[in-house]
């Protein structure tokens, strides 16, 4: 993954907002930055040998958080956060995206691993009704399992939300308990051009922009 200093400092100051510290214009106006590296995100996941299980069970899903990079804030001890976007199955069709923010305090990566990319299905209505709130926590609010790789691709795996992880090469490498995912109303309004919640984004079908066309292509293509 290839990333700007711009981009890292929008997303570890992300981490900060959550924790508690300012947030500056650094990390504003960047949605459809966001959709299109989702997009991106999404597309090498897909395509990636060692995820058989989520190619595979990806159409299962009720709807995938993409979270484009995952960034352990050095200047904030033990802080780490992100942004990424959620995808819905309605009705038939897929819709979003709705935005939202993650941040712990005690994000675990494996040694040597500063940032990561994630996709993570939403296997059941628990899941999906924590990420409707305005704030949950993995582990806590819905139970979250690292996806099976490579070899495990045939492994069954129970739990709300299914993530896969991977940084350079390295898969799985993100322990996610306790995480805390907000739903982001300003990037929402920002995107869509008016207030608008997750419900209303990805329940009742009521905004949509065409900035996330190619995106949710590819989600309705790799969920058939």
């Amino acid at each position: 993954m290839q990333t700007s200093l711009k981009q890292w400092l929008a997303t570890a100051l992300v981490a900060g907002a959550a924790l508690g510290f300012t947030v500056t214009a650094a990390a504003q106006n960047e949605q459809q930055v966001l959709v299109n590296q989702a997009e991106k995100t999404l597309s090498n996941f897909m395509r990636d040998p060692e995820m058989k299980w989520l190619q595979q069970n990806i159409g299962r899903a009720k709807a995938v958080l993409i979270a484009p990079e995952i960034v352990k804030a050095g200047f904030i001890v033990g802080g780490s956060g992100g942004r990424a976007v959620l995808l819905a199955r309605n009705g038939g069709k897929w819709v979003g995206p709705a935005f939202y923010t993650l941040a712990t305090a005690s994000i675990g990566f494996q040694a040597g691993i500063a940032a990561s990319e994630m996709v993570t299905l939403v296997m059941t209505d628990k899941g999906m009704n924590s990420l409707l709130a305005s704030s949950f926590k993995f582990g806590a609010d819905a139970s979250v399992a690292a996806g099976p790789v490579g070899a495990g691709a045939k492994s069954d795996v129970t739990a709300d939300l299914i993530a896969f992880s991977r940084s350079k090469g390295v898969y799985g490498g993100l322990n996610l308990d306790g995480t805390i995912v907000s739903s982001n109303s300003d990037w929402d309004k920002a995107f869509f051009g008016k207030p608008v919640l997750p419900p209303d984004i990805l329940i009742k079908n009521a905004a949509s922009n065409k900035g996330a066309d190619k995106l949710l292509a590819e989600i309705t293509r790799f969920a058939k």
